[in-house]
């Protein structure tokens, strides 16, 4: 295989055994790095880990490794257990962290670690598990990190080499493989230059807006015809494309509105339906309802992709994808996460998504890792980004910024979960505030921000202390089972102590597991209860609401997650054999939304099965994991098929 110098750089520095962080586009090739990294590991009879931030891409790339290295590969996702003892294992970076964190550590004949997406760092709830990773990372392990541009990589980097002593490389490369072409769609006409756009787009015979400001509300605009887009990528052959909304509904209601299209030949047809036919019948989904759906659809040359749908059919429709006969899918950002789905265009339907508290422009960060999808190595000489620029909503300035500024640092977003401290409090006791001055946040941060962060700590440790997790500087039994429950250590422990999860049936577990990992959706209506489930919600909601006041109190933030029982009339019928279609009417969720959940219950069961709790306890968890895994839910028959 010939190779680009960055790619030459990043394997040279592999061979000399140092750790390595590659920062390229979209697209670039990264994964040719991370390949040879796995085939040298291999070659010497080294074991090698590969995270990543979503399970659909571990899903994806356990599927692609074991094409390449037969009987070589095995994945761990918490609901997904195939081959642990591979030499090669693929996990989620939160499994990756918990397995660091044992007492007994199993990642001693492992040498390379490869994070892909690293700068996942950055991620406002999830951050702190990658920097936990890289913070607690055995001494003889490499680190293998991919990433789109990093500003700061550099200093990313001289953080690790702090902490660890041991060589690590940069490779950067900004030149993108397939250059990006951008055009905007507003009132109804398309520019390719912004000048152009905020000379006619932004005027109208009442207003004219300078580049920073929007159109006030009261200017009516032209629409924005999603059909004449399209059209004209059909005449401009800029097909295929993906076409990206940030909304689950919109994907669907956009597939719909495209219904004068018909992108493929008789010949196409007769291919593209036989083998969708041919991938449902192998994942079982041939007469699912919402199989029934998409099919007219797909017959087209149309699909849609979000994260409310079953995850066998979103498979089928990725499958489906790289044929090249799916001409325009309408998707979400998942898509666009590390998933090699390269089409000729990209499409933004909107330019503004939801952070933490508010709408806002889209980081240039996010905003490349989706553009990023235009443009087919060795296919296309350019790649085609086409905005929806709505002039109410955002200005020219705005738009200029977005795809013209520098990438965001990445930034530390360390917060130790409870379980991570108390796994560190039985390995170093009231030195584990020694251990902030390793984390990326202390080398990042000025004083005071270290001394808040540190505070932040502490109120931590003394709430455990106040719960009776840690007393006389020793871990208690109550803490030695939190620190198996990431995320949900808090609620479970106390059941646990109170010898409540011992007291409860098989049903009444799963009940209890699905309200623990559930969040419903903003405005989801809350259902009447039936006796169980209302008896544990006040069983749950008494221990938590004191927890509540104290975290308050300390400023211990995020606050514990209070249970959410909205599904357990659905996981009732589930558990007694009911079919998933049937069990759906229970529920206003999307039934990929409810498969998600019901994995992750799967996933908190065997957390606590892990435990030290008693022989009837497992043996409850087990009936209740059995009664929960099956059909659609089985991850596992999902990878397998």
């Amino acid at each position: 295989m010939r190779y680009d110098p960055f790619q030459e750089k990043a394997i040279t520095a592999i061979n000399d055994g140092s750790s390595v962080i590659v920062c390229a586009p979209t697209g670039a090739g990264k994964t040719a790095i991370a390949e040879h990294a796995i085939e040298r590991c291999l070659e010497r009879g080294e074991k090698v880990i590969y995270t990543s931030p979503v399970k659909a891409l571990s899903n994806q790339k356990f599927r692609d490794f074991s094409k390449n290295y037969p009987e070589k590969v095995g994945i761990l996702t918490g609901d997904v257990n195939i081959n642990p003892d591979a030499p090669a294992l693929i996990m989620t970076t939160e499994i990756f962290r918990n397995k660091i964190l044992e007492k007994e550590s199993s990642l001693k004949h492992y040498t390379w670690i490869i994070f892909d997406e690293i700068h996942y760092l950055d991620d406002i709830e999830r951050g702190s598990v990658w920097e936990e990773s890289l913070i607690f990372l055995p001494d003889h392990m490499r680190i293998l990190g991919l990433s789109a541009t990093i500003p700061n990589v550099h200093e990313l980097a001289g953080w690790l080499k702090s902490i660890h002593r041991h060589d690590i490389r940069v490779i950067e490369e900004t030149k993108r493989p397939v250059p990006l072409h951008f055009f905007y769609q507003c009132q109804g006409k398309i520019y390719d230059d912004l000048k152009e756009l905020g000379r006619h787009g932004y005027q109208s015979p009442q207003w004219r807006a300078s580049f920073h400001q929007r159109l006030p509300k009261t200017i009516a605009v032209k629409p924005n015809r999603p059909d004449s887009l399209i059209r004209h990528l059909q005449e401009k052959d800029f097909l295929p494309c993906v076409y990206f909304t940030f909304s689950r509904r919109h994907t669907e209601y956009l597939a719909a509105e495209m219904h004068g299209f018909d992108f493929l030949s008789v010949d196409e047809k007769k291919k593209i339906t036989g083998l969708f036919d041919h991938l449902c019948r192998q994942f079982d989904i041939l007469t699912e309802p919402s199989t029934f759906d998409i099919r007219p659809f797909i017959e087209r040359g149309i699909a849609y992709h979000h994260a409310g749908m079953l995850p066998t059919l979103k498979e089928v429709v990725e499958r489906l994808f790289t044929t090249r006969l799916i001409k325009v899918i309408f998707t979400t950002e998942t898509f666009a996460l590390g998933v090699n789905m390269p089409a000729r265009s990209v499409v933004f339907n909107e330019l503004r998504k939801f952070y933490e508290h508010a709408f806002m422009p889209l980081k240039t960060r996010d905003f490349y890792q989706m553009a990023g999808r235009a443009g087919r190595r060795s296919i296309d000489t350019e790649g085609h980004v086409f905005c929806r620029v709505n002039p109410h909503e955002l200005s020219v300035e705005d738009l200029k910024k977005m795809i013209f500024s520098e990438p965001e640092k990445v930034s530390s977003r360390f917060n130790a979960s409870y379980a991570t401290i108390l796994n560190l409090y039985q390995k170093f006791g009231e030195k584990l505030y020694d251990v902030y001055s390793l984390s990326f946040h202390h080398f990042q941060e000025k004083s005071s921000r270290r001394e808040k962060a540190l505070q932040h700590l502490r109120a931590k440790v003394s709430l455990l202390k106040q719960l009776g997790h840690i007393r006389k500087n020793h871990v208690t039994e109550k803490g030695t089972f939190a620190a198996k429950v990431y995320g949900h250590e808090l609620i479970l422990s106390e059941l646990f102590a109170r010898g409540t999860l011992e007291q409860l049936t098989v049903t009444e577990l799963g009940i209890l597991s699905l309200a623990v990992v559930y969040e419903p959706r903003p405005r989801v209506n809350r259902p009447t209860l039936a006796p169980p489930a209302k008896q544990l919600q006040n069983i749950t909601n008494d221990i938590l609401f004191p927890i509540l006041k104290m975290e308050k109190k300390s400023g211990i933030l995020p606050p514990v997650k209070l249970c959410a029982f909205h599904l357990s009339k659905l996981l009732e019928g589930w558990m007694k054999g009911e079919d998933f279609n049937r069990v759906l009417q229970y529920s206003e969720a999307d039934e990929g939304e409810i498969i998600r959940y019901l994995r992750m219950t799967i996933q908190v069961m065997r957390e606590v099965l892990d435990a030290p709790v008693s022989d009837v306890l497992k043996d409850k968890l087990r009936q209740t994991i059995h009664k929960i895994n099956r059909d659609v839910v089985d991850a596992e028959k999902q990878l397998r098929a």
